[in-house]
């Protein structure tokens, strides 16, 4: 391995578009955001160095048996952020990037791509309103050194729909007016005797317009920017030991990306990406939040000893099982998400996703999880997993030590992983753990007080009060954490129901409930009073108790009554819902 001669950026956009440099699949996505792009080609024009990057030519053999990608040129924030695959069974050599992906792809978005990013304010939707593509221009009509951020050029990615993709825009009017030109359109420049035609032409003759542009030319295509160490044995396991080396710093490579190319590059019919991540992006479209390490350690708990990320529990033997039961892995995983979507759960009641393992696993190993959530003949096994998940998130079975626990609740299932996947004695799901050592998912009073002592910021909060609310439809709304008697009611307390009860009595569960967001923003701080009565007109007992209210006096001053009765339903329903 050793120093090559530098290159320009324009040289290494060059070699992008002509694919002859590509990202193994021991790459990690594009995670820079718009404005990191902008501060890297101000760092740039400012002459700072951008350190060194680390290529590994690929050749013959190697090229052939293992998988690699394109830069991403298009990027649209959620929706496009995935690399396409190259196929290399045709080329002789090519340079593989093992340091300097993030830069090379900003430097790539800026001069030849797009970012395009969502809008405040605006709803997740892969359209132009929502996540308008944009691309980067300069500002040429003056520098920036007086910014408190210490930038000094003024690049910023525009809406397409605004520019127009026009090589020289226009904003504003007057003494305020701002020409912005197109950063990749300089690959078009080769001197400046052509940037001073392009002015003239635009009637640009600012002084500073000229300077900055002839800058920009420079840093671009005559700058030999890039420095690079090149390594060229055709060794994995030494690019592999290279690649983590130089990634323990700065952006730091996530172990389960280097898990993920071994995984791409052992199996054999099946495209591990693609399917892992078109996995997650279903699993997202259910509305709940997962990444491809839950995929790849739901792997380790159906079928490893050792469930921890150890790149030798993903060798090619394990690759090769992996593969041969994706589908099943697959659809056992979706079929655990469906049925969390009919137990009323999304991302907010999900603390934990390791609590899905133990599910996934009985489903599968059992192999009932195709209609389990519909099957008549499951039903009294739905309802023990509900429990049983409601208990393991409330007494935070699932912390710092993870593995360990769920390596104690398999327990349950198997004592030997690798001999028999399930023990033949567990005919259904079981809702204690014996194994489960140092933790107990037995319900007293204690806990229950514990519960309902809850504060509304509290992350558990939204759980709870879901499990007293089990039949609003979570799926098709949006719900808000309501204070029954509101917070502007609170100084207005009789003496003694304020030395009681506190803040922390009437912010906790007791004083909450869900509501649909539209209808808590029609209540809004009015008084609880006067909320029911105009909305329980037909029939009040059937409207109390769908809210868990009393029927009792609801006014402010008979707070302290109003707090003990409520109390006592919630701790019977949840006594049902979480003892036997």
């Amino acid at each position: 391995m050793s120093f090559q001669k530098p290159i320009t950026i324009a040289e290494a956009m060059k070699k992008i578009d002509s694919n002859q440099y590509l990202l193994p699949a021991i790459q990690r996505e594009f995670v820079w955001s718009s404005e990191s792009i902008e501060w890297l080609f101000d760092s740039l024009m400012k002459g700072y160095p951008i350190n060194s990057f680390l290529f590994w030519k690929v050749e013959g053999k190697t090229a052939k048996d293992y998988k690699f990608y394109r830069f991403i040129s298009k990027y649209r924030e959620k929706y496009k952020i995935h690399n396409e695959e190259f196929s290399t069974s045709n080329r002789d050599s090519f340079e593989a990037i093992l340091d300097g992906q993030q830069r090379l792809t900003a430097l790539y978005l800026g001069l030849k791509g797009s970012y395009a990013y969502k809008e405040p304010r605006k709803r997740w939707r892969d359209d132009e309103i929502s996540i308008p593509t944009r691309h980067l221009y300069l500002n040429i009509s003056d520098t920036l050194k007086d910014q408190e951020d210490d930038r000094e050029y003024g690049f910023s990615f525009l809406e397409q729909k605004k520019t127009n993709e026009e090589e020289l825009y226009i904003s504003g009017e007057g003494k305020n007016k701002v020409y912005w030109f197109r950063v990749g359109k300089i690959l078009n420049y080769k001197n400046d005797n052509e940037i001073d035609r392009f002015l003239e032409k635009n009637n640009l003759s600012k002084e500073i317009s000229k300077k900055i542009l002839k800058r920009l030319r420079v840093v671009i295509t005559e700058d030999e920017a890039l420095n690079y160490f090149l390594e060229e044995e055709q060794d994995l396991n030494k690019a592999l030991n290279i690649f983590i080396r130089i990634n323990s710093g700065g952006e730091r490579l996530n172990f389960s990306d280097l898990i993920m190319s071994i995984a791409v590059a052992n199996w054999d019919k099946k495209n591990a990406r693609e399917e892992i991540y078109s996995l997650v992006d279903n699993i997202r479209d259910k509305e709940f939040s997962i990444t491809k390490d839950l995929v790849l350690k739901t792997f380790l708990y159906l079928y490893s000893k050792d469930i921890k990320f150890n790149i030798n529990n993903f060798s090619r033997k394990n690759a090769e099982i992996f593969e041969k039961n994706w589908d099943k892995i697959r659809d056992a995983i979706l079929s655990t998400f469906d049925l969390l979507r009919s137990f009323g759960f999304n991302d907010l009641h999900l603390i934990s996703k390791n609590a899905v393992l133990p599910i996934v696993y009985y489903l599968y190993h059992k192999d009932i999880y195709q209609d389990f959530m519909n099957k008549k003949q499951y039903k009294s096994e739905r309802e023990t997993i509900k429990k049983w998940l409601y208990l393991v998130l409330l007494k935070q079975v699932f912390g710092s030590s993870s593995d360990t626990r769920l390596t104690q609740i398999r327990q349950a299932f198997t004592d030997n992983i690798e001999k028999a996947p399930l023990n033949a004695g567990v005919d259904s799901f079981p809702i204690e753990f014996k194994a489960l050592k140092n933790f107990s998912l037995y319900v007293d009073d204690e806990f229950i007080e514990e519960l309902l002592r809850t504060q509304k910021e509290d992350k558990y909060s939204f759980l709870i009060l879901s499990m007293l609310y089990p039949n609003l439809d979570y799926k098709s709304n949006s719900f808000h954490k309501d204070h029954l008697h509101p917070v502007s009611q609170f100084d207005e307390l009789s003496e003694s129901d304020r030395e009681d009860y506190n803040w922390e009595g009437y912010n906790s569960i007791c004083n909450l409930q869900l509501l649909d967001a539209n209808e808590n923003t029609s209540k809004k701080h009015m008084p609880l009073e006067k909320w029911v009565k105009e909305n329980a007109k037909k029939d009040r007992k059937l409207f109390l108790d769908n809210h868990l209210i009393p029927n009792v006096d609801l006014s402010i001053n008979n707070f302290g009554k109003f707090f003990k009765k409520r109390k006592a339903i919630l701790i019977k329903k949840l006594k049902n819902l979480l003892t036997d």
